[in-house]
């Protein structure tokens, strides 16, 4: 078997089951679970209807670049909301199925392992696992950058040495960012754009929180509409991507794009045919019906914005100033900073308040000497309204116990 598979660090999820191994959820109350970042939102009416509505492609092969309608509806919408002046539908854009198989494979597409030094790609820390997965089983070694509150949770690339710059072939930039919800600057694109110029690696933009947002007139920049604003034509070595299933509420639709560079999308296509990935003409057609529909878009992030609103405004009577809660730039998580080790105000959560997130540090590395994940909890405000006060309500309990010069072990 591919000896990188060694490599691989379980899962944050398989380790959440494992630091809840043995541990008995207070019964006394509803199990409410926020660790992981699935949309509850009802999936719109009008995209179920569409996927009935073409269950006859199901007798069809689908192609892997997918029917020009879709890839026509995906590139309006591009240009709708990003402002661009021009991507090409048959060269620049190729559907996916789910941001998440895309980003993995992009890596095995582009990584030179042969290359006469061991190849880098390069991460934020903490960071989406998957990043990480591609790198290792590409025979790349992953490198991180460690985005801090010190830092406002930015990308501060002098971090790696230019030795590190020089062997990397691909970096994975997360904006709006999972778990923080920071949202990349004009400023911050443009070096790294410099750095792509002068070393020559590629850029993976994860965008697939980019529709979450909280403020109607400024969504949130994204690294096509960054580079067009550089005067970047044709968007050189810089691939985004993008899905339905947080902006549409349809996670199990697994429809996504790529879109950028066109030399780049001409060979990952090829690699994408022999992959056998295409997506199924049902996905197509309910994804193409999504794609062109902003309205659902805009009431699921009033959604979104009526829990982040409440939520803050509960955790901010008692979260002391040196740890601060606010609604994020974009997204769905709050990274709540905890009292204790994030592992165990986590086990403490679940055990006497039956709730679920996720520890930080599950989610980081330990890199120069720190695991930026440490000290934090991911939630995930996926669930209902109600249950999300309510969640946040024992969440408030736990730290004023955990707080209170009273405490004693709790454990």
């Amino acid at each position: 078997m591919n000896s990188n598979l060694n490599h691989l660090q379980p899962y944050p999820f398989q380790k959440l089951r494992k630091l809840f191994d043995g541990i008995k959820r207070n019964p006394a109350l509803t199990p409410i679970d926020l660790h992981i970042g699935e949309p509850k939102h009802a999936t719109p009416d009008f995209i179920r209807q569409a996927a009935t509505d073409h269950l006859g492609g199901l007798a069809n092969y689908p192609t892997t670049q997918g029917t020009p309608a879709l890839r026509c509806s995906i590139a309006d919408w591009l240009m709708r909301r990003f402002h661009l002046s021009r991507i090409n539908p048959d060269t620049q854009v190729i559907p996916v199925n789910g941001s998440r198989e895309a980003l993995f494979s992009f890596a095995q597409a582009m990584i030179d392992a042969s290359a006469p030094h061991p190849p880098f790609v390069v991460c934020p820390n903490p960071f989406y696992q998957i990043y990480e997965g591609a790198a290792l089983l590409a025979g790349a070694t992953p490198q991180f950058i460690n985005t801090t509150a010190e830092n406002d949770f930015r990308l501060d690339y002098s971090q790696l040495s230019d030795d590190v710059w020089a062997r990397t072939q691909l970096i994975y930039v997360c904006s709006p960012n999972n778990p923080t919800g920071n949202v990349m600057t004009l400023d911050e694109w443009r070096q790294l754009f410099e750095l792509s110029d002068r070393h020559g690696f590629a850029i993976a933009a994860d965008e697939c929180y980019s529709e979450i947002y909280f403020d109607e007139h400024k969504p949130p920049l994204g690294a096509l509409d960054a580079a067009q604003q550089l005067g970047r034509i044709g968007f050189p070595r810089l691939v985004v991507f993008n899905s339905l299933s947080k902006r549409s509420n349809v996670p199990g639709l697994r429809s996504g794009i790529a879109a950028g560079d066109a030399q780049i999308l001409e060979k990952y296509l090829i690699y994408r045919t022999y992959h056998g990935c295409a997506m199924n003409p049902v996905s197509q057609a309910a994804s193409i019906a999504a794609w062109k529909d902003e309205t659902h878009v805009a009431a699921n992030r009033r959604m979104y914005l009526e829990k982040f609103s409440k939520v803050t405004a509960l955790l901010s009577k008692i979260m002391p100033k040196q740890m601060p809660v606010q609604i994020p730039d974009a997204g769905f998580y709050l990274w709540l900073s905890t009292p204790v080790a994030d592992t165990e105000f986590t086990k403490l959560l679940y055990r006497d308040y039956n709730v679920t997130v996720l520890p930080g540090s599950y989610l980081g590395r330990a890199v120069r000497g720190i695991n930026p994940g440490e000290n934090y909890v991911r939630i995930a405000l996926v669930a209902s309204l109600d249950e999300c006060i309510e969640a946040v309500n024992r969440i408030i309990n736990l730290l004023e116990k955990l707080t209170s010069p009273n405490t004693t072990n709790l454990k």
